[in-house]
């Protein structure tokens, strides 16, 4: 089997590279990135792309023209990855995470491409604080980051068929140990902080729901969409991909976090204003379609391996938030030294 994987070199592209390299081992493996994170490497261990056939340093928005050639499947998971840079570059967020996917597909369903998983997000339900949203649930996108995902499933559905399989997993947001470790995931970023002050700052009162889910489980989860059963699940699928045992409020993930690493303070903000990104998910569904491949990593795991992850980097930094474990830092020092124009394109300098 043939796979292309964008965005193999972000957060989570490393844990689809090493799980798809032990699930399938005579696959040909392929990444594509433009390498905006290609340095900020937090593994001690040699790089991942070691693990790919063959690496593209390219944009999705300018493919290179044969990177389509003979493949069998597309794991798309490059896009503008969180909410701080979609609103700091909406209109590139809109290119990247919706035209360029529409694209992308498109052009692997004309070079015969059988099966194109989509990296969705929970995060298009938004503001729902009654009960637990299933896919049939309405659409809330409050930011540019997840109305990019409910356009890009908008318009992939109408190119699904008996010979392009589409599936679109909205996933939980993301956690846990990577060997380009993020901390501007909320998970991530309590245990950083738990770890470097001693001190978990909560800037929300609390109160949000957020599912989550383990970079080890989307792996697995993507493993599950690239081969799934044509006989029992439709052309174009799109499934929430999560637990319903990892749907947890900000408060109580901090406390988790603090009770895994003894003395570490936890503040709350009661007079913030609220966050209305809120939402619990219900994951029957995937549950039911993929039984042999739910989710392992538990919370308590993931905070360990966290915790070991960092200490093994000798990471003391109590001002992480400027530093480079946070994607739009990273960008915004790019276009300071003017390697990146203002629709974040190489500029060759």
């Amino acid at each position: 089997m043939r796979i292309l994987v964008t965005g193999n070199m972000g957060y989570i592209g490393p844990a689809v590279i090493r799980h798809l390299r032990r699930s399938s081992p005579k696959s040909l493996l392929i990444g594509l990135d433009t390498a905006f994170y290609g340095n900020c490497i937090t593994s001690r261990e040699a790089l991942p792309e070691r693990l790919v056939n063959l690496q593209y340093f390219a944009d999705i928005r300018q493919l290179p023209d044969d990177v389509l050639e003979g493949l069998d499947a597309v794991v798309h998971l490059a896009a503008i990855s969180n909410d701080p840079i979609g609103n700091r570059f909406e209109d590139v967020t809109l290119d990247v995470n919706y035209r360029a996917s529409i694209e992308l597909a498109r052009k692997a369903k004309e070079s015969g491409v059988r099966a194109f998983v989509f990296a969705s997000s929970c995060s298009m339900y938004g503001a729902a604080e009654d009960n637990a949203r299933t896919e049939k649930s309405p659409l809330n996108p409050l930011t540019a980051y997840a109305r990019s995902k409910v356009l890009t499933e908008r318009d992939l559905e109408p190119l699904a068929s008996g010979r392009f399989r589409i599936t679109c997993l909205r996933f939980a947001t993301a956690c846990g140990w990577s060997d380009r470790l993020r901390l501007d995931l909320v998970l991530n970023d309590f245990v950083a902080g738990a770890l470097a002050s001693g001190h978990i700052t909560i800037l929300s009162d609390g109160t949000p729901w957020r599912p989550l889910i383990n970079v080890k489980d989307m792996a697995r989860a993507i493993d599950w969409a690239l081969s799934r059963d044509a006989s029992d699940t439709p052309d174009f699928l799109a499934v929430n991909a999560g637990s319903d045992g990892w749907n947890y409020q900000v408060k109580d993930l901090a406390q988790a976090v603090a009770s895994a690493v003894p003395g570490t303070r936890v503040s709350i903000n009661p007079d913030a204003q609220p966050d209305k990104r809120s939402y619990r998910v219900d994951f029957g569904l995937f549950r039911k379609l993929a039984p042999q491949h739910q989710p392992r990593v538990g919370l308590l795991e993931s905070i360990q391996e966290l915790k070991a992850g960092l200490e093994s980097i000798g990471f003391k930094d109590g001002d992480f938030r400027k530093s480079k474990y946070m994607r739009l830092n990273i960008l915004m020092e790019l276009k300071e030294k003017e390697l990146l124009d203002d629709q974040l394109r190489w500029t060759g300098a």
